[in-house]
């Protein structure tokens, strides 16, 4: 697990493991789970995190990379906490199976769809 300073910053962190992975004494990774929560607050900033944020998973994944994600846009902390917890939405969970099938969507891909 990895913390960073906001949710602007997941897909820049992922990008910087993946690079990372090229070399020889680095570990390489088959998928990222991206987990957060963007809290709507008084400004338009929310939008734009929450935006910008997406926009960036959704690049690395068309360049090949399998992403869960799971980074939550809410109103306020009593939301972002419901919609997390596995008795109800388990929005984390949800990121974690979705990087796990894309993972082996891509294997079952590289070798033909017939394996």
């Amino acid at each position: 697990m990895v913390s960073v300073p906001g949710a602007l910053e997941v897909p820049t962190v992922i990008a910087m493991a993946e690079e990372a992975g090229r070399f020889p004494t680095a570990p390489r990774y088959d998928g990222y789970v991206a987990l957060g929560t963007i809290i709507r607050g008084e400004t338009y900033h929310f939008e734009i995190v929450s935006d910008q944020s997406a926009a960036g998973i959704t690049q690395l994944g068309l360049k090949g990379l399998a992403i869960g994600n799971g980074i939550l846009t809410t109103e306020d902390e009593d939301q972002a906490w419901a919609r997390a917890r596995r008795s109800e939405g388990d929005k984390g969970g949800g990121a974690a199976r979705a990087a796990l099938d894309l993972i082996a969507l891509r294997k079952r891909l590289r070798v033909g769809l017939g394996a």
